[in-house]
């Protein structure tokens, strides 16, 4: 299925997020060789230039790597970079501000890990 591109962010970022999407979810392996930027340009059905922009960005943060001549490739070590960015992300975004109002609230750290833990 063909993931949808919107409006919500620039194309190109949305092309990144999805090829480290792939990575973080084990469709995309270190070492394994991503589409090449015709391939996704067809798929996608938009501008070369736009996915080089996306996938240079994945370049620039270290994630994938050029091989001259042969195409792009997963850098080894590639998913944990992207897991522990996702979990400082995930700590920022959402665990922190949870902490902030319950305190708010009177809530303790173990009171909100037991309605947590309630949960499951």
């Amino acid at each position: 299925m063909k993931p949808t591109l919107d409006e919500s962010q620039p194309i190109f970022q949305q092309i990144a997020q999805m090829i480290m999407d792939e990575i973080v979810g084990g469709e995309l392996n270190e070492e394994e060789q991503i589409p090449s930027e015709n391939e996704l340009s067809r798929f996608y059905n938009i501008n070369r230039a736009t996915i080089r922009k996306g996938l240079q960005d994945l370049v620039d943060a270290g994630i994938i790597y050029k091989q001259r001549g042969i195409g792009m490739f997963v850098k080894s070590g590639a998913k944990l970079q992207l897991l522990k960015e996702r979990q400082r992300h995930y700590r920022e975004q959402f665990v922190l501000p949870l902490l902030e109002e319950a305190k708010k609230i009177g809530l303790s750290k173990e009171s909100v890990v037991q309605l947590i833990l309630e949960e499951e």
